[in-house]
């Protein structure tokens, strides 16, 4: 990889991992990193002036120390004394141990008295010179003074200069925690403003969660009452879900027509398709030979599609919810009639019914529909000799109606849309529509119950289970004048 592809990796990386931070913490970095830079420049600034002031302030300090220590300064020779007395202490321009005072002869150079720092050893303030010297870390002042009888002696003032550098360093010290604390809490207010300034947002965010939740776009979003940009986020998002909600509307009324047309155009068929069995019926028994075999032909085509046309008019009917008119009715009897209509062409299957009185309220044609589209799905699907078991049960105010089979079972490929229309196993024989299970589901649900494809009882194949609400059977007795 060259230098260019490099940096251009390294560019897309930094801002895929910019583009992952939550916006209200790139706020409130940005915010931070301004006011850093902002304290990073003023720190240097005044520390660069703090420092030179502290310097110009000790250089003065210390010449004006030794100027004040010459004017004061008194000297005396008493009578025997070599060396002579000096007036007032010298030690009291000694503090602590940062200073140092030498008095020399001019002439001589003789060192006539010396006042060192209480630790350590006396400096060596170097010769006398005009100008202020720094000798080993001391900074130097030297004045002049003459006395009478003596001559003129040379005053040294002396101070550490580090004591300068640590007063330095603890101001840099000091601006540095200011930086630091001034762009933390400049962070802090940050994420406090951008966390109130985001509000707006997360109140469209709720809301557009709770039409999300409720699906119904009428709800709308309620505008800020800035009028800045979140608001014109918020009218955008508005007139969306306005236009989406007129589009939705549009859809279920155009939905809506087809379904009745299609359960207007499947019930109008029925007429028509009566006759023509009627006639082929006719024609097959009074026909001979080819003819015959023709008409018997068209007429079994002919009952194929009464079937289908009866099939999608009950979905029709479903899809546009024309609910036809309920009654008591006792559920194992619905599931008896419907064996015993199956069981003449149950091509060699076993059909095993165990119904226990219980009472629903429906439409029997329905009911019945959907018990033998369950019984006609299990013998179809199964092999020729296989066992079919029915049951209807009463469970916590539920019914219960079990179909099971001790088939190959259904396709696992199948079996989260075995429910759906037109949906075919491979091993249909019979030349069915698909229709079948969707239509249990259609009759279940409209009955306000469910269906299911559950777990068979410890055997191999296919079960399904029809939950239905049930009715009191006391209460049925006396409506159907049952002793």
């Amino acid at each position: 990889m060259n230098r260019d592809s490099f940096i251009r990796s390294a560019a897309r990386a930094t801002s895929s991992a910019h583009s992952r931070i939550p916006i209200r913490w790139r706020l409130a970095g940005s915010s931070a990193l301004l006011t850093l830079v902002i304290l990073c420049g003023f720190a240097v600034a005044v520390g660069a002036l703090t420092a030179q002031r502290i310097h110009d302030d000790f250089e003065q300090d210390v010449k004006d120390t030794a100027t004040e220590l010459r004017d004061q300064i008194r000297l005396s020779i008493g009578p025997g004394d070599t060396l002579p007395t000096f007036r007032p202490n010298l030690r009291t321009f000694v503090s602590g141990n940062d200073a140092a005072v030498r008095i020399l002869h001019a002439q001589t150079l003789q060192v006539l008295r010396y006042t060192k720092p209480d630790e350590g050893e006396a400096p060596d303030l170097g010769p006398p010179v005009a100008e202020s010297t720094e000798i080993d870390g001391w900074l130097v002042e030297n004045r002049p003074k003459t006395f009478q009888g003596v001559g003129t002696l040379i005053i040294q003032y002396g101070r550490r200069a580090d004591t300068v550098e640590d007063q330095i360093r603890g101001v840099r010290l000091f601006l540095v925690l200011g930086v630091i604390g001034g762009a933390a809490l400049a962070l802090l207010a940050g994420v406090m403003v951008a966390r109130r300034a985001m509000s707006p947002i997360a109140e469209l965010t709720d809301a557009a969660r709770a039409i999300e939740r409720t699906r119904d776009p009428d709800q709308g979003i309620r505008e800020p009452e800035a009028d800045d940009e979140v608001a014109e986020l918020a009218r955008t998002l508005d007139g969306m879900l306005r236009a989406l909600g007129a589009a939705r509307d549009e859809q279920d009324a155009m939905l809506r027509r087809q379904r009745e047309f299609v359960a207007d155009a499947s019930h109008e068929l029925r007429t028509p398709l009566t006759s023509v069995l009627a006639n082929l019926e006719f024609l097959a028994e009074t026909l001979d030979g080819e003819q015959a075999d023709a008409a018997s032909s068209a007429l079994r085509s002919s009952r194929r599609m009464r079937r289908l046309v009866q099939d999608l008019l009950l979905l029709a009917r479903a899809d546009a919810q024309r609910v036809a008119p309920h009654e008591p009715l006792d559920l194992a009897q619905v599931v008896v009639e419907a064996a015993s209509e199956l069981e003449p062409v149950a091509d060699g299957h076993g059909i095993t019914v165990d119904a226990s009185r219980v009472m629903v309220e429906g439409a029997r044609d329905e009911l019945h529909r959907l018990v033998l589209n369950l019984l006609e799905n299990a013998v179809k699907h199964t092999p020729r000799g296989t066992a079919v078991r029915v049951s209807v049960t009463e469970r916590e105010g539920r019914a219960e109606i079990a179909v099971e089979d001790d088939g190959p079972g259904i396709d696992p490929e199948l079996r989260d849309r075995v429910f759906e229309r037109f949906v075919r196993g491979s091993g249909d024989r019979g030349g069915s529509f698909g229709l079948g299970l969707s239509i249990v589901r259609a009759v279940a649900e409209s009955h306000g119950g469910s269906v299911e494809l559950a777990q068979p009882n410890g055997r191999p194949g296919a079960r399904f289970v029809v939950s239905l609400p049930a009715r009191s059977v006391a209460r049925d007795e006396r409506l159907l004048g049952v002793a």
